[in-house]
């Protein structure tokens, strides 16, 4: 009885490099997608009306874009780095 909203962010890739790492960014409202960062894609997808007109803002910005971008380096490899080497470590 209430709305519920989330945000979830995920990092893909199947190289050891990371050289495909791909970062996704989700805005959800009421267990629907509606809008979308994906990295390979480079700007904000919207899928609702609300998704679109925010996705048109958020583009317009170029620090918004440019912050979005920088994740795949900041966030995806440098966690996956982490990860990585204490796998390694343990085998």
């Amino acid at each position: 009885n209430g709305y519920y909203h989330s945000r979830w962010t995920k990092c893909i890739h199947s190289s050891r490099d990371f050289s495909d790492m791909v970062y996704i960014d989700n805005y959800i409202f009421n267990k629907d997608v509606y809008i979308q960062f994906n990295s390979t894609v480079g700007e904000y997808v919207g899928y609702t009306a609300l998704g679109v007109y925010n996705a048109e803002l958020s583009n317009k910005d170029p620090n918004i874009l440019q912050q979005e971008r920088a994740q795949v380096e900041r966030y995806c490899k440098h966690n996956a780095q982490i990860r990585q080497s204490a796998i390694a470590d343990k085998t």
